[in-house]
């Protein structure tokens, strides 16, 4: 395996025009926050798609970013050595796609709902990573203590389809559980010999 070089890798870009384009939207330009956030009343009825791929650079405070980078600078870095860079930006860029979908659906006859947020790809990261190392451990905040991979994607999923039935908060469950089904299935369809790493993991090859 080539070494890995993080400054000029996939992840290192993705992780700095989010930095960039948020913080530059949160403390010089909210008019970039208007125009680049996801607005499914304005999408459905003035064509402005490309927001399903900008509401996706854009976080609601340093505290929202910081998080989703966090997550993507170690997991990212870890799925893009093993899938390619290229199978990676697409997983990356598929995922925000996907990950507005529901919301989109959801909320297209409500003026006043909009999301914005990078949780919905990072969640498609996380998960294809889950998928492909079910047996590793994954650290939370705050909670020393390791969790299988599988048993957290278990939880995470349960918890996410539990809160976004309640439709209550400003967190978007809708886009966590549809992203991370995504980075699964993502891999399953695009990426070459997921499905014998899978069963050589469990034993089954």
């Amino acid at each position: 395996m080539q070494n890995y070089d993080f400054l000029g890798s996939v992840t290192f870009i993705l992780i700095a025009v989010n930095v960039v384009v948020s913080l530059l939207a949160l403390y010089w330009n909210p008019n970039i926050i208007d125009k680049g956030f996801l607005k499914p009343y304005r999408v459905v009825r003035e064509n402005t798609w490309y927001e399903l791929l900008t509401s996706g650079f854009l976080h609601a405070n340093f505290t929202h970013l910081f998080i989703n980078m966090f997550t993507l600078y170690f997991f990212g870095q870890v799925m893009e050595r093993v899938i390619g860079p290229t199978y990676f930006a697409g997983l990356f860029l598929s995922g925000l796609i996907v990950s507005g979908i529901p919301s989109l659906i959801k909320y297209r006859d409500n003026p006043n709902y909009a999301t914005l947020g990078a949780s919905g790809a990072v969640g498609s990261v996380l998960f294809a990573f889950i998928l492909l190392f079910p047996l590793e451990s994954i650290y939370l905040f705050l909670i020393p203590v390791p969790i299988p991979a599988f048993v957290f994607g278990i939880l995470y999923l349960i918890y996410s389809m539990y809160e976004s039935k309640k439709d209550v908060g400003k967190i978007n469950h809708e886009a966590h559980t549809a992203g991370s089904i995504w980075g699964m299935l993502y891999l399953l369809i695009f990426v070459p010999n997921t499905v014998d790493h899978i069963l050589t993991v469990f034993g089954l090859l």
